[in-house]
């Protein structure tokens, strides 16, 4: 009997719970209304609307999660995606927003970050520096599960991300916030040679690109990273003291992928079956090597502006 009273406190209590929360959530906005994540939904938009990208695929789908299930995670979810332009790095970025908070790109609790727009001058680094660590402290004091992305990080001036250093490690403390459950996304084209030299050399010996492991790739990345000063970690310690999880590569597309964007983006305007602008924009994109014909030079980027010019 005393079990039976306990699995029906247990069970009304969680539905009053639950009747209030969805009433506050109803005349507020605070992140705790806001993040919803759906991970189904994640791995189901990624595997299905991101081309070409088996490693990125696997690694962000496997380390949102394990770091999701995990409810006291001993330091933040930091992503380092690497490739070339148009590859679909920040189309994943957005996917993760979507499917974390209800808002997406538009909650206030995700931050973007652009290099050209909010650190345009090298010379005002300290200026940035200040700024930066103020508005991350003051957004993870609003809410721990905050999204942090640093796009086109090759633009960055050096020094400014060395401020995130004691947000990223084990050992920071804030406010009595768990900032560890932020997540932070840093966008780069950086490494991208050593990723598509990869993808080169297993095409030339005619192996699959599905083929290619995510430990290939981890070291390459990371040393590329660190041994140049356009990565927008110079001048920081964030890759030497080992602070981000994992580098995801993103491979370059082939002339099947672009065409897979390009029948998408045709969907969506309801013209699904227009195979001869397909055909037309996947001809008329620029591929590497010269020869073999075998990469697309900007990936899908250039698959919005191809359409309307064969429509």
């Amino acid at each position: 009997m005393l079990l039976v009273w306990a699995v029906f406190y247990l069970l009304f209590f969680n539905t009053v719970h639950c009747v209030f929360k969805e009433l506050y959530c109803t005349i507020t906005d605070t992140c705790e209304c806001d993040f919803k994540p759906n991970i189904r939904d994640l791995e189901w938009d990624l595997y299905t609307n991101l081309y070409g990208q088996h490693l990125a695929q696997d690694i962000v789908s496997e380390e949102v999660k394990n770091f999701l299930a995990n409810n006291n995670p001993d330091r933040p979810l930091v992503l380092s995606l690497h490739g070339g332009s148009g590859t679909g790095k920040t189309l994943l970025s957005s996917m993760l927003a979507s499917h974390l908070y209800t808002s997406a790109m538009s909650s206030s609790y995700v931050h973007h970050f652009i290099p050209t727009l909010h650190f345009p001058a090298h010379e005002r680094v300290n200026m940035y520096r200040v700024e930066l660590k103020a508005w991350v402290e003051g957004n993870l004091t609003a809410c721990a599960r905050s999204v942090f992305i640093f796009d086109e990080m090759e633009r960055m001036p050096s020094g400014v991300l060395g401020v995130l250093e004691p947000f990223l490690g084990p050992s920071h403390v804030l406010f009595q916030t768990n900032y560890r459950k932020a997540l932070y996304i840093f966008i780069s084209t950086t490494g991208e040679e050593v990723i598509n030299r990869m993808a080169l050399e297993y095409r030339q010996e005619g192996r699959d690109r599905e083929e290619i492991r995510p430990s290939d790739l981890q070291d390459a990345i990371a040393q590329a990273v660190s041994k140049t000063n356009s990565s927008g970690f110079s001048g920081s310690s964030i890759i030497e003291d080992g602070l981000v999880t994992r580098f995801v590569p993103f491979l370059p597309l082939c002339r099947r992928h672009v065409e897979r964007c390009t029948r998408q983006q045709l969907c969506q305007q309801g013209m699904c079956g227009r195979s001869d602008v397909v055909e037309a924009v996947g001809g008329d994109m620029h591929y590497t090597p010269l020869q073999e014909q075998y990469f697309s030079i900007s990936g899908c980027k250039a698959v919005p502006a191809k359409i309307n010019l064969f429509l």
